[in-house]
């Protein structure tokens, strides 16, 4: 009897602020793939990208299932690919890192996963191009991650469950080869000194439970004020979110997606209430959301094909 193989992966936010190409933080919203064996292989999209993201050999899932099977020198297969998308695409919450781990994992264990996590992330961060939303799609939780290349290390912190998460997503979409276009080659050393000491202050608020110190600790200044220019609502929305109790508001990933954060006794709703009211003010719809964080990161079942 054939296998069928489930995965879920989580959206991810990278950057956190300060910690650009660094930091990822997996979130509670999920994309799902199944894939079995077939007699030729189909591709089925559904929910988010659904009749936009292609159906062929050249999805992102299917070209992630290839990539795996190479990886362990072995024939690809025909398989039947079903995608059920939750993450909105193009929006900086992680799309193209859940569809490149959902195929890698889903191959892995149809293959009886001969790779483990860090080969995974290798292979992930190899294709995606940047590591940090794809570990903490490996990973979940918090996840910090250096290295180049094949030499990508990664680690996953547990985050207090005395904050809430609160996604901004607007209507429109934003392209990340655009958001990182707008970006200098070289920033001023006061800049880079700036950000590791609120990278660092942000790790150690966030691990000691000092959330009073994010207001500080998620400040940046080697990306958000340059996106600023495809962003122009954006310090109004996080002013807005600031004083309706965000503790922190930036940019998710390379946006146009926002995330703020603040403490888990009601103040989340309010914060939605406000990134929504901005939002709407400056022009442009969005919807606000609550999420937890996603401790597990990407996983796969296994089960016989009915």
């Amino acid at each position: 009897m054939s296998r069928r193989v489930s995965v879920r992966v989580p959206a991810t936010s990278a950057n956190l602020g300060p910690g650009f190409d660094t930091l990822g933080l997996a979130l509670a919203l999920y994309n799902e793939v199944e894939v079995r064996p077939a007699a030729s292989t189909t591709v089925t999209v559904e929910g988010e990208g659904a009749g936009r993201l292609p159906t062929t050999a050249k999805n992102v899932v299917v070209r992630a299932i290839r990539l795996a099977y190479e990886a362990v020198g072995r024939a690809e297969e025909p398989l039947s690919v079903r995608c059920v998308n939750r993450i909105p695409t193009a929006r900086g919450l992680g799309s193209s890192a859940a569809a490149w781990v959902g195929g890698l994992v889903a191959a892995n264990a149809l293959l009886d996963r001969p790779l483990d996590r860090a080969a995974l992330l290798r292979l992930a961060a190899r294709a995606e191009g940047h590591p940090d939303n794809v570990a903490a799609a490996i990973y979940g939780g918090l996840t910090v991650v250096g290295g180049e290349g094949d030499a990508v290390i990664a680690l996953s912190l547990p985050v207090p469950p005395s904050l809430v998460w609160v996604a901004l997503i607007p209507t429109v979409t934003s392209s990340t080869a655009e958001a990182r276009a707008v970006l200098p080659a070289t920033v001023p050393r006061a800049d880079a000194v700036f950000n590791v000491q609120r990278v660092a202050l942000l790790l150690a608020s966030l691990q000691a439970g000092e959330i009073d110190t994010l207001a500080a600790a998620l400040d940046d200044r080697l990306h958000q004020p340059y996106r600023r220019k495809l962003f122009p609502w954006l310090p109004a929305v996080v002013e807005a979110a600031r004083a309706a109790g965000a503790l922190g508001c930036v940019l998710s990933g390379a946006g146009p997606s926002l995330l703020a954060v603040a403490r888990n006794d009601g103040d989340g709703q309010a914060v939605a209430a406000a990134l929504e009211k901005a939002m709407a003010s400056a022009g442009v719809a969005g919807v606000a959301r609550a999420l937890t964080v996603d401790a597990q990161g990407a996983t796969a079942s296994v089960d016989a094909a009915p």
